[in-house]
Parts: C-alpha cells; sequence; structure tokens
C-alpha cells in the first residue's frame, strides 16, 4: 500500500494517510514515512488504535528508545516506565492527580516552549505521543519549526550564532515554571550539559535552531547578556508564522524532530477531565556539539 500525504504547509506538518500502525509496515511504506518526516518535521497519524507494543515497534525503526526517566519513580510514581513516558494527568493508579501532586507541579513545565531532552547529554531525535483519551476543551500542542525561524534570521545573526554553545539544564526550565523539588537523585542524574545554538539536520542538511526553555546561559557571554539573547530567540522561533497548533483526537499519534522543533501543551481542565497519552522518545546519535565536531564545553 502507497501512503497518503496531506502537508499543513509547504514544509511544515502533514498528515499521513492510508497507514495501519497494528500491523508490521512494509519498507516501501517506511521509506516514504521516513521521507515525509525530514521535510515536514511533525507527523500526525489519525485513527490508530494501536498497543503500546505496536507503538514502541514503529519508534524503534527510528532509532534506539530512550528509556532513562527525569523524575526519582520512588519519589514520583508513574503508570509507566522503561520506554514509555506518561504525558497524561493521572497517577500510577490511573486516577486524575491532586492539584498539589508533585507529578503536576513538574509538569507545568511542559507548557512552556521546549524541545525533548536537551538536557540530557545524549538529546532526542523524535518523539512519539499517543492519544487514548483527549481533553474536551483545551489540551492541544503547539509545534514550533527552527528550521524556518533559522532561514528568517539575518546574515549578520547567522553568522554572529555559528558556533555559539549553549547550556540545558531541566532546573532551567522548571524554575520558570515554578517547580524547584528536585531530590539529590535527580540533579545528580541531570546535570546542565552544552548544546550547539545552531545544527545542520543531517537527513536534509537544513540549518536550524535549538533553543528551548531548558536553555539558561551560552558559554563566552555574560549570564544577562546570553539569557536575554536566549528569550529574543525563543520569541522569534514562537511567532505565528512558525507555528502550527494540533487538535488531539483519540487513537492519533503524533511524531516531532526534536532536533529543529520546539512545541508545548496548553491548559485544559486537569482537575476535571483525562487526558491520557503515552510517549515514546528516539534518541539522536551523540550530543550535538558532538555531531558538529566542536569540542565540548566544561
Amino acid at each position: 500500500m502507497t501512503i497518503t500525504l496531506s502537508p499543513m504547509t509547504a514544509n511544515f506538518a502533514a498528515e499521513i494517510g492510508d497507514v495501519d500502525l497494528t500491523r508490521p509496515l512494509p519498507d516501501a511504506d517506511f521509506a516514504a514515512i521516513a521521507d515525509a518526516f525530514w521535510k515536514y518535521s511533525v507527523l500526525i497519524f489519525p485513527n490508530q488504535d494501536i498497543s503500546q507494543q505496536q507503538q514502541l515497534a514503529f519508534a524503534e525503526r527510528f532509532g534506539p528508545i530512550e528509556k532513562e526517566r527525569t523524575l526519582d519513580p520512588k519519589a514520583t510514581p508513574s503508570r509507566f516506565d522503561g520506554a514509555f513516558s506518561d504525558i497524561s494527568n493521572l497517577t500510577a493508579d490511573g486516577k486524575i492527580w491532586a492539584a498539589d501532586s508533585r507529578q503536576r507541579m513538574y509538569k507545568a513545565g511542559n507548557k512552556l516552549w521546549h524541545t525533548d531532552s536537551s538536557f540530557k547529554r545524549l538529546p532526542a531525535l523524535t518523539s512519539l505521543l499517543h492519544a487514548r483519551t483527549t481533553a474536551p476543551v483545551g489540551g492541544h500542542t503547539q509545534f514550533a519549526d527552527q528550521r524556518a525561524a533559522y532561514d528568517a534570521l539575518s546574515d549578520k545573526e547567522k553568522k554572529a550564532f555559528e558556533g555559539l554553545i549553549v547550556e540545558h539544564w531541566i532546573a532551567t526550565s522548571r524554575r520558570r515554571s515554578g517547580f524547584t523539588d528536585f531530590n539529590e537523585d535527580e540533579m545528580r542524574r541531570l546535570p546542565p550539559v552544552p548544546q550547539m545554538l545552531v545544527r545542520v539536520i543531517p537527513q536534509n542538511q537544513r540549518k536550524s535552531l535549538y533553543v528551548a526553555s531548558h536553555a539558561g546561559r551560552i558559554f563566552g557571554m555574560p549570564d544577562d547578556e546570553g539569557r536575554a539573547l536566549i528569550d529574543r530567540l525563543l520569541d522569534h522561533v514562537t511567532q505565528r508564522q512558525f507555528v502550527y497548533t494540533h487538535r488531539w483526537r483519540a487513537n492519533e499519534l503524533v511524531m516531532w524532530d526534536n532536533r529543529c522543533t520546539m512545541h508545548r501543551g496548553t491548559d485544559y481542565d486537569d482537575l476535571r477531565y483525562v487526558r491520557d497519552m503515552r510517549r515514546v522518545t528516539v534518541s539522536d546519535i551523540a550530543n550535538t556539539c558532538e555531531q558538529a565536531g566542536v569540542t565540548l564545553a566544561a
């Protein structure tokens, strides 16, 4: 079977039809999906009533699966472990979380513009999020195209940003959203890491900015100057012309390229409605500095 492709814009976000992810994909269909992914960066697969194992099997065709969780499971139990992240408002026993739950406080940071796992030495290549139950109002996901945002920079800016290294840290984004309750184990496992400000996507050779709410300072710049530049770039990337807003439907799978997009969740009544989603994340091949052949900052 040949897939069908329905782009949302000329080069960003596309819907994929005539695909049944409950069955193994023929190599030709997977190759067509991969080609579409390298071009559009965000792919939407409607009507996919898939199991966790089927979601995982599809994800594994893109690369090795990230399994390290951010929060200590002893301090904050989850419904899932290993390959799956619980992107929901449900506790480990499947009930809607309380207003003061640690999980809720931590996940408030998902409302900030970010890219998954940029705060890890080995960042993410792609995330695949499957919706089981959606909120009737709100709970959308917005995606920003960092490739198009880079293209829109002036030549002077492109030259100035080339080779800059940025510190990414999970504590940076969570402090912005009001969460400071990391325990010793979480802080030890996830120290600040360096990432390139500008990177090249190998599959299409497009240059992209690589900023996120996890970014806190720029090596070689005074802290206030670096912080101001990061904030300016966040504002630049998230301008309306670079953003696609996705309104979820049940049994829908969405995957995005973490190397060249940012995303954020929008508000919904998370103490009233269940929003049940499960994410699998594929690791990138190396730290962005290593990929660029740049000596890692201390």
